[in-house]
Order: C-alpha cells, then structure tokens, then sequence
C-alpha cells in the first residue's frame, strides 16, 4: 500500500499540491481546519478560497512575468488554473474568476476524488516524521498554535508583513448616470473585455477632497506587538499610498489614463476609480486597488464620496490582516524542504511568494518533488529561467536571508538574455525573449520530470 502525502492548509497551495499528488496516483490526507476553528478572513469552509481578491492578475504569457507563470501552470495541469479559466469574469487582459464558483468547483474536484482524505482538525504542531512526507501550505493566516511552533522548530524570530482587503460593493446600488463601462484603452478581443471594468471620474476638488478625507479618517489601530511589523508594497491601503504623498493615488489605481467618459467625453477625468466584475452574475464589484484599514464606518463615509457610489451597498468592507512567512532562504533546501527536517516541504504565500498563482505554483511544484521523492526519484528544480524556477530560486538561495521579504513573479528574478539589448526602448524584445526561453525549458522539464 502507498504511504499518503499529508498536507497542511487547503488554500490554493495546498489544492495545487494535493491535485498534483492524486493525478499521479498517490493518496493525500489533506487537513484543512475550517471550519472547525474559523479565521477572521475567510468566508466559507471550500478549499482555495478566494480572500483577498478574484483577480489572478495578467495573463499575457508573451509580455509578462504572471502571466508566464498562467501559461507554466495549464502546462503542467494545474486544478487552479482549470477552474480559474471555467470561472472567468471579464477583466480586459486579465484573469479575473467567480469567486464563490472558482472555490466551490475546486473543493468539488478534490473532495470527489477516491485518492482524498479531509481532516478538518488543527495542526498545532509540525508533524513527526511518521506521517513520511508532508507540505505545510497553511499560508498568511497560519494559526497561532502552529506559527509558534513553527518558529520554535526553526529557531527563527517571526516574520511577517501586513496585507489589505478591499471592499466589495454591490452593482445595482452604483449610479450608472455617472459611472460608465470600459477598460482602458479599450483593451481585449471581445466586446465584454473592453467593457470590463466600471469607471468612476472625479475632478480635481472631489478628488482633493477625497485625499483629505483618506487622511482624515480613522484607521484601525494595531496591537503593541504589530507596530513594527511592514506593509507588502504590493498591496498598500488606499490611506498608506495618500500619505506618501497627494498625488500618489492618481499614479496607481485611481490613474485617468486610457478611458474616456461618455456622460462627458469633453472632459478629462481627474482620476478614475475602478471598479471590477467579482461574479459571473455581476451583481458583485470589487474596487480596484482600495485595500483599507480604515474603520468599517469611516469606510462607507469616504468611498461614499466617489462620484457613482454615494449610495452604494457594500457586500463586505475593507480590512487588514497580519501574513506570516518564513525565512525561506534560511530555511528550505531547493527542493523546498526543511533543512533540518528534510520530510516536511514548504509551499504557497508562507514561503514569501506574494499572489494566489504564486502561491498555488510553489504548491504545484512541492506536490511534484513530493511525488518525485515518495517514489524514490530524483528530479531537480526547473531551471531558473522558467517563472517557476525563478521563484523558487528565489526563495530558496537567490534572496538575501537578511533582508528577505515577499515577492510577487517578475522578470527580475530571470538571468538575462544575453542576445537582447537592455534598456526601456528594448523592453518588449526582451520580455518575449524571456517568455520563449521559458517556455522551451519549461516544456523540457516537464518532459523529464
């Protein structure tokens, strides 16, 4: 009988892990603890939730280091990227899903197969080397009981950085008098694409306005312990990215460029709002970029001062959460296990990748040299030219120890193309040159291994 592959945290990580694993023919025992102990974030009990955003961000695999990795991972059969494109939303050249769908088929998929066991019961503990070969993929919301143990296991003082959630507002309270349909530029192929996105204008005094509002308003507060722990730069709350600066805002997501108002085509935005499709039915929208601490009535007061959204209804409200990760420099070998305890492998967001298609790659990955190894192979990591070998040697050797901190996929972390000129001009030349190497290497790992 073949030993089971027990896995820890059924976010995406985990699924990925645990869906490369059965595809190959070996059990799993999954242990996911909601609902029996519940985290503040979460909104049901399916595997692969959704948190934070439906947004898997680019999926240009031309062009574009996230979507390299799209394109990496339906190469490899990944459960999430099957599902996110089941469950696609329009989104303009991004993969945005169904959230409530996306999760629900996910968990349907796992949970249905014969090679799955679910425990619904906490870890608190690292597991002793019976259990044979583990993955911890339990993600920025590990529990306390188990964080702990963790750290006192690896000797390490915890890291961490703070992440924000964004509101949810429902669409039939958004006044469409004054906000309109449209992607910037008029980016996609179809007519639903270039009308993916809900625009929201505001001229220079609403928006003054709305600054000093963000400003103004009271934000929640953080425990004595949290005060100096970091914000990711990936996800700042609206208030963090104001007090930079007034104009910070209108160079990110509330940026004007590429839309054009039909209500008053004459006139130029001062800054736009966006807001994005979060259902297949569209009754949801999430806004773009407005991960908040602020309190949930100050939240409703100051977005209520966006043209378009004075009397909406919010399906949730922003928040904040504290995200754990390890130092996986220190920490890992680059197969992803635990040097000190070589059994136990690492994956997803509590390794220091930052995104769910990140997370869920580092949980393809740890599931296929799980596989490799239960069976007595022996496979390398993809070379670092790939997207999903850039991650991992980036979190596995390429990253300082000392100043570790998480990191969404880009091509940054790739070597070079010594053929291709730098600079900004050549930028498009060299991104291609990077997406064709990768793919070609890719498709020769995946061959081999």
């Amino acid at each position: 009988m073949i030993k089971p592959i027990h896995i820890v945290g059924g976010g995406m990580a985990g699924s990925e892990a645990a869906w490369q694993i059965i595809s190959a023919g070996i059990p799993v025992v999954l242990h996911e603890m909601r609902p029996k102990v519940e985290t503040f974030a979460h909104q049901s009990h399916d595997l692969a939730e959704l948190v934070c955003s439906n947004s898997f961000r680019s999926d240009d695999d031309e062009f574009n280091a996230v979507g390299l990795l799209h394109w990496e991972m339906r190469a490899a059969n990944s459960i999430i990227m099957e599902m996110g494109d089941k469950h696609a939303l329009p989104a303009g050249s991004a993969l945005a899903v169904d959230r409530e769908a996306f999760s629900a088929s996910v968990t349907k998929k796992i949970t249905d197969h014969p090679l799955v066991t679910i425990d619904r019961n906490e870890i608190h503990n690292l597991p002793s080397d019976d259990w044979g070969h583990t993955i911890i993929a339990t993600g920025p919301l590990t529990s306390k009981n188990l964080a702990n143990n963790i750290l006192k296991n690896t000797d390490q003082k915890s890291l961490a950085f703070f992440d924000a959630i964004a509101p949810i507002v429902f669409s039939d309270s958004i006044d469409m008098s004054k906000a309109w349909m449209q992607s910037r530029y008029d980016k996609g192929e179809t007519e639903e694409e270039r009308t993916a996105y809900l625009n929201c204008p505001m001229d220079e005094d609403t928006y003054n306005a709305f600054i000093d509002a963000l400003l103004e308003s009271e934000k929640t507060e953080f425990k004595d312990w949290e005060k100096d722990t970091p914000y990711f730069d990936g996800c700042l709350p609206i208030e963090v990215m104001a007090e930079r600066g007034r104009e910070t805002l209108r160079w990110g997501p509330m940026k004007p460029v590429g839309l054009t108002n039909p209500h008053q085509p004459e006139i130029k935005a001062h800054a736009v709002v966006q807001l994005r499709r979060d259902n297949a039915l569209g009754t949801l929208f999430n806004i773009v970029g407005f991960q908040t601490k602020m309190k949930y009535s100050e939240q409703v007061r100051v977005l209520s001062m966006i043209p378009g959204l004075e009397k909406a209804k919010f399906a949730r409200l922003g928040g904040i959460h504290r995200n754990t990760f390890i130092n996986s420099p220190l920490l890992l070998d680059d197969q992803m296990r635990l040097k000190s305890r070589p059994k136990i492998r690492f994956a997803g967001q509590i390794t220091g990748v930052e995104g769910y298609v990140e997370s869920a790659a580092m949980g393809l990955l740890a599931g296929k040299l799980a596989v490799a190894e239960s069976k007595a192979e022996k496979i390398n990591s993809p070379p670092n030219t790939t997207a999903m070998g850039a991650l991992i040697s980036h979190i596995t050797g390429g990253a300082d120890a000392k100043t570790f901190q998480p990191m969404n996929v880009n091509f940054g972390l790739f070597p070079p193309v010594n053929s291709v000129k730098g600079g900004r001009r050549n930028r498009k030349d060299r991104y291609k040159a990077y997406t064709d190497r990768a793919k070609s290497d890719w498709t020769t790992w995946l061959n081999n291994s």
